[in-house]
């Protein structure tokens, strides 16, 4: 048993706790709202204070018919929360969402050795048609978010590390979801960043850390760039590398 005791703390911690001592994985079916009230001893209008502020962090899901349940676990708010916060920082200098770049950087990059040790001699004809698709949108003059998103989702998809590649994703969500929303206008350069894809896979395939880096560095350049016009020519995420 992992209980500290439900007698103490508040409705939210001890719903928690109730989750962890239970054993219940995400998608489980919660207990009814009355269960929870005989079990915890508390409020009907606590138990649902406590289960609106625990459906916002996704510890659980309500599904209006069916239930509550647990929730994904998801990093859903932490990307809501940086998403209003680069909203908020517009009009300033784009600080906010030049430190959620920086930090897409620092794990692309940190992960260079471990990647090119997993991807060394392999051939991956999956993320290079994912590649090729964003260079055909670009080509086209239209946006490729979704081959982007499955690019990287597939490129991390073999770190062992899941935190990792939530927190990837989160802050790739964030900054693609951000820069449309403050009007920063796409980079002209685009096709740049879609071989920088590319170069990025071929080094890893060749176990090259060093190269994948310097692939990274290629990858940010242009919005870079594109933040430095935006915010009145202020250093970017990336301006040297």
């Amino acid at each position: 048993m992992r209980s500290r005791g439900m007698s103490g703390g508040t409705a939210v911690e001890r719903i928690q706790e109730l989750i962890l001592d239970e054993g219940l994985a995400p998608g489980a079916p919660m207990p009814t709202e009355a269960a929870l009230c005989e079990r915890l001893g508390i409020s009907r209008s606590s138990v649902r204070e406590a289960m609106r502020t625990l459906a916002s962090l996704d510890i659980v899901e309500v599904r209006h018919g069916h239930g509550t349940f647990v929730g994904a676990l998801s990093l859903a708010p932490l990307v809501d929360g940086l998403l209003f916060r680069t909203r908020l920082d517009d009009g300033n200098d784009l600080r906010a969402l030049r430190e959620v770049v920086e930090l897409r950087i620092a794990i692309d990059l940190s992960v260079a050795e471990q990647l090119a040790e997993i991807y060394r001699g392999t051939e991956n004809p999956e993320i290079e048609g994912h590649v090729e698709r964003m260079r055909e949108l670009a080509s086209a003059g239209e946006p490729f978010p979704e081959a982007d998103a499955a690019f990287h989702t597939a490129l991390f998809s073999r770190l062992p590390n899941g935190l990792l590649r939530q927190l990837a994703q989160a802050f790739w969500e964030v900054h693609t979801t951000a820069v449309p929303l403050l009007g920063i206008p796409p980079a002209q350069d685009i096709l740049e960043t879609v071989e920088a894809h590319r170069a990025m896979l071929t080094a890893l395939e060749a176990g090259d850390a060093a190269a994948y880096r310097e692939a990274v560095h290629e990858h940010y350049r242009p919005l870079g760039r594109v933040l430095d016009a935006a915010a009145g020519g202020a250093d970017g995420p990336d301006r040297e590398g």
